[in-house]
């Protein structure tokens, strides 16, 4: 992973480790089995892509080069479509003081479905892996973009 990403992950997984203890303690959307984890994130285009596990989310996220975020500041109900091989799908731009930009879209929430880390940690897998297999094959396979970013695709 190049450094930027690198940098961009660790920030992104203390971030989040520390929302967990300062605003989500009591919360009953938490799921205790599962803790905060960024998953495969990898360089794709000129951006960091990759899955964010949380107690209380999972979402596929694009952080912006820090170059963008110098010369952004997002709306709160902003949204930006991203054209991956895979198709076409719509992220909110949210921001974090200690992240800064950064852009999601939801996957699961709340997390109860899952009973294991080493569980959604497989379907976070899955569904990065999908979303870089161009729609052609998507559509040979009869996976939907729905299905995709719901792991429910079938082999």
């Amino acid at each position: 992973m190049p450094y930027f990403c690198c940098n961009q992950v660790q920030a992104l997984e203390k971030t989040f480790k520390a929302i967990q203890l300062q605003r989500m303690q009591g919360i009953p959307i938490v799921n205790p089995a599962l803790q905060v984890e960024a998953i495969n994130f990898q360089v794709w285009e000129k951006y960091c892509v990759g899955i964010l596990i949380t107690p209380w989310f999972m979402n596929l996220l694009v952080l912006p080069d820090s170059t963008e975020q110098l010369h952004y500041s997002p709306k709160s109900d902003e949204k930006i479509t991203y054209h991956f091989p895979s198709g076409e799908y719509e992220f909110l731009v949210c921001y974090e003081e200690s992240l800064g930009i950064y852009h999601s879209c939801s996957l699961f929430s709340p997390m109860f479905d899952f009973t294991t880390q080493e569980i959604a940690k497989q379907t976070a897998q899955q569904v990065l892996m999908l979303l870089m297999q161009p729609v052609e094959l998507m559509e040979k396979k009869g996976i939907s973009r729905r299905d995709l970013l719901r792991g429910k695709a079938r082999e």
